[in-house]
């Protein structure tokens, strides 16, 4: 089994950005901050999948191809997303997560009714509550870049957050999937 999901990994250019981001201790702040190896916009959690049906997932994935690409438009502030998770709001994706829920229906966990949130993970709280402010959600992000592909990731837990691998990506141009 692996645990999977369905992903746009942002370009060098974004990573840049998100990385320029102060990033106050995390002794001082309950914060555990994510890494850059994992800022990742979610287009669909699929959870448990047998590794048999890996290939499946990613001819479902083809079908995405036929989309014209996206525009992901990071900002325009850093926000809270419930009560422990500081992100990045990222719009412009909503048709292609759409598209790509629709493409796996029948593979993995159920297909989350909420309305598909884009979003870059900066960091996640330890313990409960909103105690602690970071100086961080509030500050004003702003960056663009088109979704060229989707990628299926592998994703393993670990205490230190998780750890992710790329299985496939899907060109989002009709070329079809790159394993």
């Amino acid at each position: 089994m692996s645990r999977l999901f369905v992903a746009v990994w942002p370009p060098p250019e974004v990573i840049g950005l998100l990385g320029g981001l102060d990033r106050p201790d995390e002794a001082t702040t309950r914060v555990r901050w994510t890494t850059s190896d994992q800022w990742h916009v979610t287009l669909r959690f699929l959870g448990d999948v047998a590794d048999d049906r890996i290939t499946e997932v990613i001819g479902a994935l083809a079908d995405v191809a036929e989309v014209a690409p996206s525009t992901a438009t990071l900002g325009p502030r850093i926000s809270w997303l419930g009560h422990a998770t500081i992100v990045v709001p990222v719009a412009g994706l909503g048709a292609l997560a759409a598209v790509v829920r629709d493409a796996t229906v029948d593979i993995g966990d159920p297909v989350d009714p909420r309305p598909f949130n884009g979003h870059i993970t900066l960091a996640r709280l330890k313990g409960r509550g909103r105690s602690c402010t970071t100086g961080t959600v509030g500050l004003p992000v702003s960056a663009e870049f088109p979704v060229r592909e989707i990628a299926l990731v592998r994703s393993r837990l670990h205490p230190d957050g998780a750890r992710y691998e790329t299985v496939a990506t899907v060109p989002c141009d009709a070329q079809g999937p790159d394993v």
